[in-house]
């Protein structure tokens, strides 16, 4: 039940979760650590399970905080404009990859070439087979969640949104099954490795982290499909359905720009 409020703000209690989450991160990355000098695997997938569980916990408390009211319009920018600055840091973090991409690609420089210019051998991967497949595949899922949104916004059924928002998570998962069958075929058939080469190391970090952040906004799309279905988000109360939308269009775009970069150009 929304209590009322005097004021836009929103004063935040004292929470444990900043305190647990730093913690836990600490202990991810050293067993992270611990585990690249053979120590095993445990102290990071302690420290793993931590971290899921204080975003598990955290996210829980704003869904109640915006049930409860607390999320004035003037909390509601704040929220927008804090997802805005976190895209756009992800947005730094790809190009440091493209960047590497095209600096080896055009100019290499090794300490036995000098000055020389020596055009790199570049390992092309067709990029009108399944390269093009999962791009198709993945346009078509932000497709269907633009269309949950648009559903939602514009007084569609709720039947409607969760169709779009389960189509999204269907088709993300299938992008991430693709690609995952695509690594298997070349390092198998291809003798594509993880290291021992720039342009396999700028192939694998760039295309890996966009499989990743796949995975992140699909699971992202999943929490606001079960969200639907809890009637959670009304046509003028949806920032969490934004933010996932907003993610998964900005997921979309960036594997835009690595297909015609990497797969393409690359060829």
């Amino acid at each position: 039940m929304a209590h009322a409020k005097n004021h836009d703000y929103h004063v935040l209690p004292p929470s444990i979760w900043p305190f647990v989450g730093a913690l836990s991160g600490f202990i991810m990355l050293f067993g992270a650590v611990m585990w690249m000098h053979d120590n095993g695997p445990w102290l990071f997938l302690m420290g793993l399970a931590g971290v899921l569980y204080v975003m598990f916990e955290w996210w829980k408390d704003v869904i109640v905080e915006s049930h409860a009211g607390d999320h004035t319009p003037v909390v509601t920018i704040g929220l927008r404009y804090g997802f805005i600055l976190f895209i756009m840091s992800e947005i730094m973090f790809f190009a440091a990859w493209f960047w590497s991409f095209f600096k080896h690609a055009m100019y290499p420089m090794y300490e036995y070439v000098g000055t020389e210019y020596v055009q790199p051998y570049i390992y092309a991967v067709n990029a009108f087979e399944l390269p093009l497949i999962n791009t198709l595949v993945l346009l078509l899922s932000g497709c269907a969640v633009t269309w949950a949104h648009h559903e939602l916004v514009h007084g569609g059924t709720r039947k409607n949104v969760e169709l779009g928002l389960l189509l999204g998570v269907v088709l993300g998962i299938a992008f991430t099954g693709l690609q995952a069958y695509e690594y298997a075929y070349l390092v198998n058939h291809r003798d594509y490795t993880f290291a021992g080469d720039v342009f396999f190391a700028n192939f694998f970090m760039a295309t890996g982290f966009h499989g990743f952040h796949v995975i992140i906004g699909t699971i992202f799309l999943a929490i606001c499909w079960f969200r639907v279905r809890a009637g959670h988000f009304t046509a003028e109360r949806h920032v969490g359905f934004e933010a996932a939308a907003w993610y998964w269009h900005f997921v979309d775009v960036v594997w835009l720009f690595l297909f015609f970069a990497v797969y393409i150009w690359g060829m």
